[in-house]
């Protein structure tokens, strides 16, 4: 049996800040895997445009690749959307019985747990572990001790609506994504203009 970590987002477009964190969770939380499971839809970001399906994935890729025991995945983008994380884990059981599947999320995403789709069913079935995010207190429950772990990890302040704002305005965005990152968005005029491809 595998322990896979699954760390979902949309990556528009995938940063720094990202594989630094998925890099210590991996190893940090006794993973054997983590999967970043890029979002085709994110219900709490609806009415932002987002570049492709296709071009997110790339970049996450470029990224994944270069970090051992990380891979990326696009297994969201094959089921109903919005992409609910509670109907995802439910489908990853289903698919893959021999494995077991933990959650990988923000410290600021924990904060909104209660607006989570069926929050009581994932935690009934999966471990939650929690980064620290700037600005957001972590509270659990005791109860909830023995489901979710705060996990002592950096607190990086970067986002990618500040890489799109730069490469929208055309300004460099060097060190904030990986130079493969950039040289794709580049490549394909990426959130130029808000223009997104």
């Amino acid at each position: 049996m595998k322990r896979i970590g699954i760390m979902g987002g949309s990556f528009d477009p995938i940063h720094t800040g990202h594989a630094i964190i998925a890099r210590h969770m991996l190893e940090q939380c006794g993973l054997d895997q983590l999967w970043l499971m890029v979002s085709p839809e994110n219900p709490f970001k609806s009415g932002h445009r987002m570049a492709s399906e296709l071009h997110r994935l790339r970049m996450t890729e470029l990224v994944s690749r270069r970090i051992a025991g990380v891979t990326t995945s696009g297994f969201e983008m094959s089921l109903p959307r919005p992409s609910y994380t509670v109907d995802t884990l439910r489908t990853l059981r289903e698919r893959f019985p021999d494995d077991e599947f933990a959650l990988v999320i923000g410290a600021d995403n924990w904060a909104a747990w209660d607006r989570w789709k069926n929050g009581d069913e994932i935690l009934a079935h999966h471990h939650v572990y929690v980064y620290p995010r700037l600005g957001s207190e972590v509270v659990i429950p005791p109860a909830l001790s023995s489901r979710v772990t705060l996990v002592a990890a950096p607190i990086i302040e970067l986002s990618s609506t500040q890489v799109r704002q730069r490469a929208s305005a055309g300004q460099d965005i060097d060190f904030l994504v990986p130079d493969a990152v950039s040289a794709y968005i580049l490549k394909h005029n990426l959130y130029r203009d808000n223009e997104q491809q």
